[in-house]
């Protein structure tokens, strides 16, 4: 059945947007989602959490499709608990990065998220997790982050902003990586000229879909590419200024069930 709107596609991020503080989904997102189903459509997750940290959600979800993941290095296939697409962060850049910024601005603390569907997140001493609810490994040196592929690096500084820290790891990491910032306490590294939008294409085109019919829901600046990519990009009342500037639509929060409410507006209950 063809959906009623002029959307096909629903592409959420998770973090500050479609997940609340406490990584639980309500109720009436849930049954929003539920309408976007019935009546056709579908929803991609689009999200920088890698696969491995994805997966569970995922079953909250209902979802045995595809997802996005590491800010669109992965594109993850939940049924076959497989990845259809993936691209790793050489790791002499990653370390020839990390030098660079640290050279500018002190010590950082530096995290990786292993590539697969089983990778660990390993955290270096005095790395502390944004998000101390997703399992990490703690590691005894740098060094030891480099141990396997890896698909990212997360970093944080002691006491540079957000802003601040991706604004001078921009200036100074040039063409090693692509620097982007996904949540309060996350700036990352990831392969150069990977974004959400590279792997929300692939996804979109894996599903018969494309740009034109589909809306996008985020947060914080890394979800600029796929508001850039998508016809409709809708900030959550909680979100970036850099997004919020960008976007079509600003919604409520993710707290106050933000991407519910437009959800609402367009798959009304009835017309399928």
């Amino acid at each position: 059945m063809a959906a009623p709107t002029a959307y096909s596609l629903v592409a959420t991020d998770l973090d500050g947007t479609l997940l609340r503080a406490d990584d639980t989904l309500s109720d009436r997102s849930l049954a929003a989602l539920a309408r976007v189903a019935a009546a056709g459509a579908r929803h991609l997750v689009v999200t920088g959490r890698p696969a491995p940290r994805v997966r569970p959600l995922l079953d909250d979800l209902g979802s045995t499709g595809l997802a996005v993941c590491g800010q669109g290095a992965q594109v993850y296939d939940a049924r076959a608990d497989r990845l259809l697409w993936s691209v790793t962060l050489d790791r002499e850049l990653a370390e020839t990065a990390l030098g660079k910024i640290e050279a500018e601005v002190g010590q950082v603390y530096a995290a990786v998220d292993q590539d697969g569907v089983d990778g660990l997140t390993l955290i270096e001493p005095g790395y502390l997790m944004p998000h101390p609810t997703l399992p990490a490994v703690r590691v005894g040196r740098r060094d030891d982050l480099w141990s396997a592929p890896i698909s990212k690096v997360l970093l944080r500084h002691p006491y540079l902003s957000d802003d601040e820290l991706a604004s001078t790891a921009r200036g100074v990491v040039g063409s090693l990586a692509t620097v982007t910032m996904s949540g309060p306490g996350t700036v990352e590294l990831q392969p150069r000229g990977i974004t959400k939008a590279t792997g929300l294409a692939l996804a979109a085109d894996h599903l018969g879909l494309g740009p034109e019919r589909t809306i996008a829901f985020g947060d914080m600046p890394n979800d600029i590419p796929m508001f850039d990519w998508a016809a409709h990009g809708v900030a959550m009342a909680n979100a970036h200024p850099e997004l919020k500037a960008v976007a079509d639509e600003v919604t409520l929060s993710n707290e106050d069930d933000g991407i519910a409410v437009v959800l609402e507006r367009l798959f009304p209950q009835g017309d399928f």
